[in-house]
């Protein structure tokens, strides 16, 4: 998104590394709603070079969203995925590629000595150490752009919101096996950063992460446990009511607890149904595991397909 002052500069370092290490290719630029001349370079790229495609969204839709578009026009054996600001730069795309070889198939990159804004390094340091004590994947950048997937692990992937920020996790959770590269990182030249301060507020996704990996195959075991515990404890406190109602013979109609005591019993069960609809639309609903592009509706101004 607004890159036009890096994109030549970009393609030119791109192109020069894959003639480099591979004879059949292709590029795919996804323009995320650019308001600038971005679109207008990345349209003379394709008339100059037929194995660059470009697709280009009619609005500012998300990192996740454009990563997930990319991976389904890809073709490759490999797919590789790279910021156009020229941080990670494209020549370190062989360090990932060697690793990727050996079996790994998802090789992410690791900007051991990132050469940021100090208050950007040190959010991002907290980020990940919070995050891998969450996830335990041994992964020390889990939002570093430059990626390397084999075609099934970057199709298996259906993102959304900042769900970007965990594809390490998101991968390793559905049996791909991941690695880490440390790779080099350049000052920003061009333009400026999209983000900074503002990706913690894609934290309340760590939550949906959580239930994915551990409840998305059954989400009754998640909502029925709230539920039951929920529900008890308003049965206990409406059986304690009745005992002092009927043994103790004291009024309990105007009592705060007798509200509290149904309230817990009403809301631990909507929370239960919650859970058996939930468990009974995902067994009615087995949707394939792979990328349906058929069923996927991005709104393009421009493409190249």
């Amino acid at each position: 998104m607004n890159e036009e002052e890096s994109i030549d500069a970009f393609y030119a370092e791109l192109y020069k590394v894959i003639l480099q290490i591979i004879e059949k290719y292709e590029i795919i630029f996804i323009d995320d709603g650019s308001t600038d001349n971005s679109l207008v370079l990345l349209k003379k790229l394709v008339k100059s070079n037929k194995s660059v495609r470009v697709f280009s969204f009619r609005r500012n839709l998300g990192k996740a969203e454009a990563l997930t578009f990319g991976f389904a026009k890809a073709s490759g054996d490999y797919i590789v995925t790279l910021d156009a600001d020229l941080q990670d730069i494209p020549s370190e795309i062989p360090k990932l590629l060697a690793l990727g070889k050996t079996g790994v198939e998802v090789v992410t990159g690791w900007r051991k000595k990132r050469k940021d804004k100090k208050y950007m390094v040190y959010i991002s340091r907290l980020f990940n150490l919070f995050v891998n004590k969450l996830f335990n994947t041994g992964i020390h950048d889990y939002n570093c752009g430059l990626k390397l997937y084999t075609r099934d692990a970057a199709k298996s992937l259906q993102l959304y919101g900042g769900l970007y920020r965990f594809i390490p996790f998101l991968v390793y959770q559905q049996g791909f096996t991941i690695g880490e590269v440390a790779v080099e990182h350049q000052p920003r030249k061009f333009g400026k950063s999209k983000y900074g301060f503002y990706k913690w507020r894609d934290l309340p996704d760590i939550i949906t992460i959580l239930f994915l990996a551990k409840y998305s195959k059954r989400p009754l075991h998640f909502f029925g446990i709230i539920g039951i515990f929920m529900s008890s404890i308003g049965v206990i406190v409406l059986l304690y009511l009745t005992y002092v109602h009927y043994f103790m013979h004291q009024p309990v109609g105007t009592r705060p607890l007798l509200f509290m005591g149904i309230l817990f019993v009403i809301a631990g069960l909507q929370i239960l149904f919650t859970g058996f609809l939930a468990d009974l639309m995902l067994n009615i609903a087995q949707g394939p595991k792979y990328l349906d592009e058929s069923k996927m509706h991005f709104p393009l101004k421009f493409s190249t397909d």
